[in-house]
């Protein structure tokens, strides 16, 4: 019998990967590929919180500029009249004085109000003691503006301004030294470049500012304004009425006023019986253990002038208003300047 032919040498298949290891490797590539999407994830995160934030302070940044600027512009129309009031009157000179002082109000508002990042918080809390120091001097000024200009209590209004001048150098101090180079500080640690807010200085010459002596002086240019000599001719002032609410007071008997919880405001007004304009003249109100005072700012020859004084706490029941008006210089007859009414308040 023949041998039988030699079978074929089957070929041998690679040994085939166990399942288990397959698993293994197929976790592995999701697993990789879930650490690459996470990572792609966190850098994208993270760019659009970085570009948020960025954009907040720049946005912070603009809107400081932007009071900035526009307060710079306060402060160079209301010291370019003050150091030259041109033919402005007393009372036109107020009125501007008033209106500086209603821009230096809003802009402070518009500080307090600002959104500020976490990173400008010591910059914020110190632009808004910035802004309140220039409110308060704006306020005060304004305040005493009047009085400065006229007869009565002049000299020491025009020491109060000055005194008013030193709290804008104060505020031109801290922004310069405090707000600015932390804004600029906080915008360079971020990558922030050109948008650095811009200097701030209020009160410009302070040398010149500071001393009342300058002050009077510049106030002495007002038209019919009055220099610390006395005018001329005859002086005098007189009360000629008395409203509290629009309900007009008598001395011979008791008004009653109804309030309905409104505050008692009193409308005084006043004749120039003389023969000058007469400027800043106080006039006080006092009643129970309070009293309150305003101020009128001018009052031509022979014309009358009023000014509207709240009464803070208000009274209730029956009150005595005492009214005085002051006395001017040369002022020989003052029976006219002061009167008491009864109030009953309801």
């Amino acid at each position: 019998m023949e041998e039988s032919a030699a079978r074929p040498a089957r070929s041998r298949r690679p040994p085939r990967r166990p399942q288990r290891q397959q698993i293994v490797l197929r976790r592995a590539l999701a697993l990789g590929a879930g650490l690459i999407v996470l990572i792609l994830i966190v850098v994208g995160v993270k760019g659009c919180l970085d570009a948020r934030k960025n954009r907040a302070l720049s946005d912070y940044s603009g809107d400081v500029s932007q009071i900035v600027q526009e307060t710079q512009q306060t402060s160079k129309t209301f010291f370019a009249k003050l150091s030259d009031p041109s033919d402005l009157s007393v009372t036109e000179f107020v009125e501007q004085v008033n209106a500086d002082r209603s821009a230096i109000d809003s802009y402070q508002a518009r500080i307090d109000g600002l959104d500020a990042p976490g990173e400008m918080g010591q910059a914020q809390s110190a632009l808004e003691l910035t802004y309140a120091l220039r409110a308060g001097a704006m306020n005060e000024i304004a305040d005493e503006a009047s009085t400065a200009l006229g007869d009565v209590g002049a000299e020491k209004a025009t020491e109060k301004i000055a005194g008013q001048m030193k709290k804008l150098l104060a505020s031109d101090v801290l922004y310069s030294t405090v707000v600015r180079p932390e804004i600029k500080r906080v915008l360079a640690e971020n990558g922030i470049e050109g948008e650095d807010p811009p200097e701030s200085i209020f009160l410009p010459d302070e040398t010149k500012w500071l001393e009342a002596d300058a002050v009077d002086s510049a106030l002495g240019s007002v038209d019919g304004s009055v220099s610390s000599e006395e005018t001329e001719g005859v002086h005098g002032v007189g009360l000629t009425g008395v409203t509290v609410n629009g309900t007009e007071l008598s001395t011979e008997s008791t008004t009653e006023v109804v309030l309905e919880e409104e505050t008692p405001e009193v409308e005084v007004t006043i004749e120039n019986q003389g023969e000058s304009t007469e400027n800043g003249i106080p006039v006080t109100i006092s009643y129970g253990t309070g009293s309150t005072e305003g101020t009128i700012d001018s009052i031509e020859p022979l014309e009358t002038n009023s000014v509207s004084i709240p009464l803070v706490p208000a009274p209730s029941g029956e009150t005595t208003l005492e009214i005085v008006v002051d006395s001017v210089p040369g002022e020989e007859t003052t029976e006219n300047n002061e009167a008491s009414y009864t109030v009953l308040f309801k």
